[in-house]
């Protein structure tokens, strides 16, 4: 093992915060590390340090001789010409290509990539070329499944290290060695993969409850001792009157984020009859047909996860359910309760120089009032960021902002695509949480694993064909499929004769009810992890037992009707 990079006591002050205190971190040949951390707190601004790019104000950046860094940035930037100028030639290259789908825009100038295209040329650029160590910031974002799987293998077979910002819980887990969290300027280090990191949060917020409640022990001791009067306080030693105000005087660490996405889950009632959509066909004008023959009808409560690869029509899909887009052929109709928002993965389409607080107000409302401070506080906006400018937010507060705004029409059917991108870890959470608990109908576009395992029930996948099917199994058995594990699964009449219907009301509902008792049985978990009462662990054990067997009664129920 051959040291790459070493950081020693590395500290940099930021505007108004330290973004970095005395991290010392040594960087080896075949180290995976992860980077983690809420937005803003500084994972760009390490990597930058690692890179070389940027400078620390005090501490020392020390790489051994001749080591050579790949840097791909959130969004790349490419040389001007054709991708296959920019990858070079030869048999690796079209494997590569192929692999990511792109041997067809081999030819294409990079400039008029998309974002997805863009992505993954940068990355076959950055694993092409010769390096010791490579630097990764959010590489999963516009990506499909295909090309994610494609970047795990490259990590794991890479010979240097790999030092990645990702938001992506499963890739994390998957392909690192170690994690690094970030948190106000404080860094954690943590063996292993992205579960790991989760166990020593625990223990670490265990710990600090624990120390947080002798403290205050010690503070009730310290106060009744400084109250035993006037002539008894005169004797006492100075330095220990000194000690107790600084022990009365001590708090605990304020979170680095207060309060949470907790909407109201009260949303205009629903009828039986959602969306049906009826021999849907699409083209743009002049081109061939992204989507043909699609029926689909969603009920009240469903929970439909949609994949395929990047280019395949699913945005059209979204675009046409919500009545964004109007079909070529086919018809689709929405049920006279239906209240629909929408949030797309462009950045949506609010006005810039409008502040965040005029922008929650609304053309009709009033900036800065009472309710909508606290409906800016659910989503961390507060001190100066109300007031803020929309175009001078960062990314990821550019994305929360966009998903206030969706949630906040108080819909009952919800279309997000790619929700994740640009979202720090905590907010995906928080997200899932709530939208286990939101009552409505949802319909999500992901390439996140993770968010459509724990906020979707049933799965459609848009095929290279321009049909859609339903996906038995949901997203698990989608991955196996997709990674070759198993055969995949079509109806016995082929593509053309496989169109989204449901696969019959029981197994829909053993499967919505199956996803139901997971995200309850997690919830509960996690509540009995950090639970330090015993009354409270006792009956969270009781529940949690409960919610296992009624678990296994719905797989065996699920198993019974797909056989």
């Amino acid at each position: 093992m051959t040291i790459l990079i070493d950081l020693q006591e590395v500290t940099l002050q930021g505007v108004d915060r330290t973004l970095l205190a005395n991290l010392s971190l040594t960087i080896s040949s075949g180290d995976r590390i992860g980077v983690v951390g809420i937005n803003g707190v500084g994972k760009t601004t390490l990597l930058r340090i690692i890179a070389g790019t940027l400078s620390p104000d005090s501490g020392e950046v020390r790489r051994g001789r001749d080591v050579r860094v790949g840097f791909l940035p959130q969004i790349p930037h490419l040389p001007v010409g054709t991708v296959r100028e920019t990858l070079g030639s030869g048999w690796q290259v079209d494997a590569t290509l192929d692999r990511l789908a792109m041997l067809d825009a081999a030819d294409t100038q990079t400039d008029q990539l998309s974002g997805g295209q863009l992505k993954r040329v940068a990355l076959a650029r950055v694993f092409g070329e010769e390096s010791d160590v490579i630097i990764l910031d959010e590489p999963t974002n516009h990506l499909d499944l295909g090309a994610i799987q494609w970047l795990e293998q490259q990590i794991v077979a890479f010979r240097g290290a790999v030092v990645l910002v990702s938001h992506d819980r499963f890739l994390l887990d998957q392909v690192t060695t170690r994690m690094i969290e970030i948190d106000r300027g404080k860094t954690f280090l943590h063996a292993g993969g992205y579960s790991h990191l989760l166990e020593a949060q625990a223990e670490r917020e265990a710990r600090a409850a624990s120390a947080e409640q002798t403290r205050r022990n010690l503070a009730r001791t310290e106060l009744a001792w400084l109250r035993r009067g006037v002539k008894a306080r005169a004797t006492k030693p100075q330095a220990r009157l000194d000690a107790a105000k600084r022990l009365l005087a001590q708090r605990p660490e304020t979170a680095a984020r207060t309060g949470s996405l907790d909407f109201a889950t009260d949303v205009p009632r629903l009828g039986t009859s959602v969306i049906k959509a009826h021999h849907v066909a699409f083209a743009y004008e002049g081109g061939d047909e992204i989507l043909r023959d699609v029926n689909v009808e969603l009920g009240p409560g469903d929970r439909v996860g949609v994949v395929g690869p990047n280019g395949s029509g699913k945005s059209t899909f979204l675009n046409l359910l919500s009545q964004r887009l109007t079909p070529s052929k086919g018809t689709v109709k929405l049920g006279p309760t239906v209240r629909t928002s929408y949030l797309d993965q462009d950045g949506g389409a609010y006005d810039l120089e409008l502040t965040v607080q005029e922008l929650v107000a609304g053309p009709q409302g009033t900036p800065g009032s009472l309710s909508d401070v606290a409906l800016m506080n659910r989503f961390w906006f507060s001190g100066a960021l109300p007031m803020t400018k929309a175009r001078d937010l960062s990314g990821g507060e550019r994305r929360r902002l966009q998903l206030l705004l969706t949630l906040a029409a108080r819909p009952n059917v919800l279309f997000l695509d790619e929700p994740t991108n640009d979202l720090d870890l905590e907010t995906i959470r928080l997200l899932e949480e709530f939208l286990s608990q939101w009552p409505g109908t949802l319909v999500v576009v992901s390439h996140d694993r993770a968010f459509l395992s724990r906020t979707t029930d049933r799965l459609i996948e848009v095929h290279a064909d321009a049909t859609m099917s339903d996906v038995p199994g949901g997203i698990d058995a989608w991955i196996a499929r997709a990674s070759g594990a198993v055969a995949p699964a079509r109806d016995a009449g082929g593509a053309d004769s496989s169109p989204v219907v449901p696969k019959g009301r029981a197994i829909r509902d053993a499967e919505k009810e199956m996803s139901r008792l997971e995200r309850k049985k997690s919830t509960l978990t996690d509540k009995l992890l950090v639970s330090k009462d015993r009354e409270e662990q006792t009956r969270l054990g009781r529940e949690l037992s409960a919610t296992q067997r009624d678990l296994s009664l719905a797989e065996e129920r699920w198993l019974a009707l797909s056989q």
